[in-house]
Protein backbone atom coordinates (compact mmCIF):
# COMPACT_ATOMS: atom_id res chain seq x y z
CA UNK A 1 0.00 0.00 0.00
CA UNK A 2 1.55 3.32 -1.00
CA UNK A 3 1.06 6.53 0.71
CA UNK A 4 0.45 10.15 -1.47
CA UNK A 5 2.99 13.18 -0.13
CA UNK A 6 2.44 16.25 -1.22
CA UNK A 7 5.52 17.87 -0.43
CA UNK A 8 6.33 21.67 0.42
CA UNK A 9 7.39 22.54 -3.28
CA UNK A 10 3.59 21.13 -4.27
CA UNK A 11 5.24 17.74 -5.82
CA UNK A 12 2.97 14.56 -5.50
CA UNK A 13 4.91 11.53 -3.94
CA UNK A 14 3.90 8.01 -3.54
CA UNK A 15 5.92 6.40 -0.94
CA UNK A 16 5.13 2.68 -0.15
CA UNK A 17 5.78 2.06 3.33
CA UNK A 18 8.54 -1.13 3.97
CA UNK A 19 6.85 -3.98 5.68
CA UNK A 20 7.69 -4.95 9.17
CA UNK A 21 9.38 -7.96 8.38
CA UNK A 22 11.84 -6.01 6.05
CA UNK A 23 12.68 -3.61 8.59
CA UNK A 24 12.99 -6.37 10.91
CA UNK A 25 15.53 -8.69 8.58
CA UNK A 26 17.64 -5.08 7.50
CA UNK A 27 17.76 -4.00 11.50
CA UNK A 28 18.75 -7.42 12.12
CA UNK A 29 21.84 -7.21 9.56
CA UNK A 30 22.53 -3.86 11.14
CA UNK A 31 22.48 -5.59 14.24
CA UNK A 32 25.14 -8.29 13.33
CA UNK A 33 27.07 -6.06 11.24
CA UNK A 34 27.60 -3.69 14.24
CA UNK A 35 28.39 -6.61 16.70
CA UNK A 36 31.18 -8.00 14.40
CA UNK A 37 32.48 -4.58 14.67
CA UNK A 38 32.23 -3.85 17.83
CA UNK A 39 34.15 -7.22 18.89
CA UNK A 40 36.68 -6.92 16.38
CA UNK A 41 37.85 -3.34 18.31
CA UNK A 42 37.32 -4.61 21.53
CA UNK A 43 40.04 -7.41 20.17
CA UNK A 44 42.17 -5.06 18.53
CA UNK A 45 41.97 -3.31 22.08
CA UNK A 46 42.53 -6.48 24.23
CA UNK A 47 45.69 -7.00 22.21
CA UNK A 48 47.37 -3.72 22.23
CA UNK A 49 46.37 -1.44 24.95
CA UNK A 50 43.76 -3.02 27.19
CA UNK A 51 45.87 -5.05 29.28
CA UNK A 52 48.26 -1.82 29.88
CA UNK A 53 45.63 0.12 31.59
CA UNK A 54 44.53 0.32 35.02
CA UNK A 55 40.35 -1.16 35.44
CA UNK A 56 39.11 2.34 35.76
CA UNK A 57 40.21 3.43 32.19
CA UNK A 58 39.96 0.23 30.99
CA UNK A 59 36.32 0.09 32.09
CA UNK A 60 36.41 3.91 30.78
CA UNK A 61 37.66 2.88 27.32
CA UNK A 62 34.91 -0.14 27.25
CA UNK A 63 31.52 2.30 27.74
CA UNK A 64 33.40 4.90 24.92
CA UNK A 65 33.33 1.93 22.80
CA UNK A 66 30.06 1.09 23.63
CA UNK A 67 28.68 4.05 23.28
CA UNK A 68 30.37 5.07 20.01
CA UNK A 69 29.10 1.63 18.32
CA UNK A 70 25.24 2.28 19.55
CA UNK A 71 25.22 6.33 18.76
CA UNK A 72 27.99 7.11 16.98
CA UNK A 73 28.19 4.95 14.17
CA UNK A 74 24.53 3.96 13.42
CA UNK A 75 24.30 8.13 14.19
CA UNK A 76 27.26 8.69 11.33
CA UNK A 77 26.28 6.09 8.80
CA UNK A 78 22.82 6.96 8.62
CA UNK A 79 23.30 10.91 8.23
CA UNK A 80 26.21 10.38 5.33
CA UNK A 81 24.02 8.33 3.74
CA UNK A 82 20.93 9.81 3.64
CA UNK A 83 18.46 7.06 5.79
CA UNK A 84 20.60 4.08 4.63
CA UNK A 85 22.86 1.56 6.41
CA UNK A 86 23.79 -2.24 5.46
CA UNK A 87 20.65 -3.58 6.30
CA UNK A 88 18.45 -1.11 3.97
CA UNK A 89 21.15 -1.50 0.95
CA UNK A 90 20.42 -5.41 1.17
CA UNK A 91 16.31 -4.99 1.10
CA UNK A 92 15.91 -1.54 -0.91
CA UNK A 93 14.53 0.64 2.12
CA UNK A 94 15.36 3.86 3.48
CA UNK A 95 14.41 6.29 5.93
CA UNK A 96 13.05 9.40 4.64
CA UNK A 97 11.46 12.78 6.42
CA UNK A 98 7.23 11.96 6.52
CA UNK A 99 7.23 15.00 3.90
CA UNK A 100 9.36 12.42 1.52
CA UNK A 101 12.61 14.36 1.90
CA UNK A 102 16.07 13.55 2.93
CA UNK A 103 16.61 12.84 6.75
CA UNK A 104 18.75 15.23 8.44
CA UNK A 105 20.88 14.93 11.48
CA UNK A 106 18.48 15.63 13.72
CA UNK A 107 15.99 12.96 12.52
CA UNK A 108 19.06 10.51 12.72
CA UNK A 109 19.70 11.35 16.24
CA UNK A 110 16.50 10.75 17.70
CA UNK A 111 15.76 7.39 15.88
CA UNK A 112 19.79 6.19 17.57
CA UNK A 113 18.71 7.72 20.67
CA UNK A 114 15.28 6.16 21.05
CA UNK A 115 16.49 3.19 19.34
CA UNK A 116 18.58 2.09 21.77
CA UNK A 117 15.51 1.61 24.20
CA UNK A 118 13.03 0.20 21.89
CA UNK A 119 15.47 -2.47 19.80
CA UNK A 120 18.47 -2.68 21.89
CA UNK A 121 17.09 -2.76 25.38
CA UNK A 122 13.25 -4.25 24.92
CA UNK A 123 14.76 -6.14 22.68
CA UNK A 124 12.91 -4.94 19.27
CA UNK A 125 9.43 -5.82 21.57
CA UNK A 126 8.59 -1.61 21.98
CA UNK A 127 9.27 -1.73 18.12
CA UNK A 128 7.19 -4.61 17.48
CA UNK A 129 3.98 -2.87 19.44
CA UNK A 130 4.67 0.67 17.97
CA UNK A 131 4.50 -0.81 14.60
CA UNK A 132 1.51 -3.00 14.50
CA UNK A 133 -0.74 -0.13 16.03
CA UNK A 134 0.94 2.61 13.40
CA UNK A 135 -1.08 2.52 10.55
CA UNK A 136 2.33 3.51 8.16
CA UNK A 137 4.31 0.54 10.70
CA UNK A 138 6.04 3.14 12.41
CA UNK A 139 8.40 2.49 15.14
CA UNK A 140 8.56 4.76 18.16
CA UNK A 141 11.79 6.44 16.90
CA UNK A 142 9.99 6.75 13.67
CA UNK A 143 7.03 8.85 15.46
CA UNK A 144 9.08 10.80 17.62
CA UNK A 145 11.58 12.00 14.66
CA UNK A 146 8.46 12.38 11.85
CA UNK A 147 10.35 9.93 9.58
CA UNK A 148 9.47 6.52 7.93
CA UNK A 149 11.24 3.76 6.18
CA UNK A 150 10.14 3.71 2.77
CA UNK A 151 10.80 0.82 -0.26
CA UNK A 152 13.13 2.78 -2.37
CA UNK A 153 14.15 0.04 -4.73
CA UNK A 154 11.12 0.02 -7.45
CA UNK A 155 10.72 -2.50 -10.14
CA UNK A 156 12.11 -1.73 -13.53
CA UNK A 157 9.79 -0.12 -16.47
CA UNK A 158 9.67 -3.01 -19.38
CA UNK A 159 10.52 -1.64 -22.56
CA UNK A 160 7.76 -0.55 -24.91
CA UNK A 161 6.23 -3.03 -27.39
CA UNK A 162 7.28 -2.29 -31.22
CA UNK A 163 4.94 -0.38 -33.83
CA UNK A 164 2.45 -1.87 -35.97
CA UNK A 165 4.55 -4.23 -38.40
CA UNK A 166 5.11 -2.78 -41.54
CA UNK A 167 2.76 -5.24 -43.19
CA UNK A 168 -0.12 -4.31 -41.25
CA UNK A 169 -0.35 -0.63 -40.95
CA UNK A 170 -2.63 -0.27 -44.11
CA UNK A 171 -5.24 -2.50 -42.02
CA UNK A 172 -4.30 -0.58 -38.93
CA UNK A 173 -4.88 2.89 -40.22
CA UNK A 174 -8.47 2.21 -40.99
CA UNK A 175 -9.50 -0.27 -38.46
CA UNK A 176 -11.76 0.29 -35.41
CA UNK A 177 -9.91 -0.49 -32.38
CA UNK A 178 -11.09 1.61 -29.61
CA UNK A 179 -13.72 -0.86 -28.19
CA UNK A 180 -11.32 -3.18 -26.73
CA UNK A 181 -11.37 -3.93 -23.31
CA UNK A 182 -8.50 -2.73 -20.62
CA UNK A 183 -8.12 -5.89 -19.29
CA UNK A 184 -8.05 -7.77 -22.81
CA UNK A 185 -5.91 -5.12 -23.63
CA UNK A 186 -3.65 -5.62 -20.45
CA UNK A 187 -3.32 -9.52 -21.41
CA UNK A 188 -2.45 -9.35 -24.81
CA UNK A 189 -0.02 -6.61 -24.33
CA UNK A 190 1.63 -9.42 -21.91
CA UNK A 191 1.50 -12.71 -24.10
CA UNK A 192 3.19 -10.46 -26.22
CA UNK A 193 6.55 -9.37 -23.82
CA UNK A 194 6.69 -12.77 -22.82
CA UNK A 195 5.82 -14.62 -26.09
CA UNK A 196 9.47 -15.49 -27.20
CA UNK A 197 9.89 -17.72 -23.66
CA UNK A 198 6.94 -19.73 -24.26
CA UNK A 199 7.08 -23.06 -26.14
CA UNK A 200 5.95 -22.86 -29.95
CA UNK A 201 2.82 -25.33 -29.36
CA UNK A 202 1.62 -22.91 -26.03
CA UNK A 203 2.60 -20.04 -27.90
CA UNK A 204 0.51 -20.36 -30.87
CA UNK A 205 -2.61 -22.06 -28.76
CA UNK A 206 -1.96 -18.99 -26.38
CA UNK A 207 -2.51 -16.50 -29.61
CA UNK A 208 -4.93 -18.13 -31.06
CA UNK A 209 -7.20 -18.17 -28.17
CA UNK A 210 -6.36 -14.40 -27.82
CA UNK A 211 -6.72 -13.13 -31.23
CA UNK A 212 -10.45 -15.30 -31.09
CA UNK A 213 -11.38 -12.52 -27.91
CA UNK A 214 -9.57 -9.54 -29.52
CA UNK A 215 -11.62 -10.38 -33.27
CA UNK A 216 -15.18 -9.71 -31.90
CA UNK A 217 -14.10 -5.56 -30.60
CA UNK A 218 -12.25 -4.40 -33.91
CA UNK A 219 -13.52 -3.62 -37.47
CA UNK A 220 -12.98 -4.35 -39.97
CA UNK A 221 -11.81 -8.13 -39.18
CA UNK A 222 -7.84 -9.20 -39.43
CA UNK A 223 -6.69 -9.41 -43.15
CA UNK A 224 -6.72 -12.99 -44.75
CA UNK A 225 -3.78 -15.06 -43.82
CA UNK A 226 -2.45 -12.57 -41.19
CA UNK A 227 -0.28 -14.04 -38.50
CA UNK A 228 -1.97 -14.19 -35.25
CA UNK A 229 0.95 -11.93 -33.11
CA UNK A 230 1.05 -9.56 -35.93
CA UNK A 231 -2.56 -8.79 -35.72
CA UNK A 232 -2.61 -8.87 -31.59
CA UNK A 233 0.56 -6.56 -31.69
CA UNK A 234 -1.16 -4.21 -34.75
CA UNK A 235 -4.16 -4.30 -32.28
CA UNK A 236 -2.53 -3.10 -28.78
CA UNK A 237 0.08 -0.77 -30.68
CA UNK A 238 -2.66 1.17 -32.80
CA UNK A 239 -4.55 1.77 -29.71
CA UNK A 240 -1.23 2.80 -27.64
CA UNK A 241 -0.79 5.36 -30.98
CA UNK A 242 -3.99 6.89 -31.25
CA UNK A 243 -4.38 8.08 -27.57
CA UNK A 244 -1.20 9.24 -27.25
CA UNK A 245 -2.32 11.26 -29.57
CA UNK A 246 -5.47 12.44 -28.18
CA UNK A 247 -3.33 12.76 -24.95
CA UNK A 248 -1.25 15.35 -27.02
CA UNK A 249 -4.29 17.14 -28.72
CA UNK A 250 -5.96 17.28 -25.23
CA UNK A 251 -2.64 18.74 -23.67
CA UNK A 252 -2.08 21.42 -26.39
CA UNK A 253 -5.71 22.22 -26.51
CA UNK A 254 -5.33 22.98 -22.43
CA UNK A 255 -1.87 24.79 -22.66
CA UNK A 256 -3.41 26.87 -25.51
CA UNK A 257 -6.31 28.25 -23.18
CA UNK A 258 -3.97 28.79 -20.31
CA UNK A 259 -1.84 31.04 -22.15
CA UNK A 260 -4.94 32.77 -23.26
CA UNK A 261 -5.87 33.09 -20.10
CA UNK A 262 -2.48 34.64 -19.11
CA UNK A 263 -2.87 37.06 -21.78
CA UNK A 264 -5.75 38.74 -19.71
CA UNK A 265 -5.68 41.85 -19.07
CA UNK A 266 -6.42 41.76 -14.64
CA UNK A 267 -7.24 44.53 -13.22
Amino acid sequence: MSTTVVTGEAVVLQLRPASFVVRAAGALIDAIALMLVFLAVVWVLAVTILEELDPAAAQATVLALVVGMLVGVPLAVETLSRGRSLGKLVFGTRVVRDDGGSIRLRHSLVRVLVGIMELWMTFGSVALIASMLNERGKRLADMIAGSQVVVERQRPVPPPLPGVPESMRPWAEVADVGRLPDALVASVTQFLRNSRSVPPAARHQTASRLAAQVAPFVAPGPPAGAPLEDFLLAVVAERRNRDFRLLSRQQERADAAAERLHSLPFS
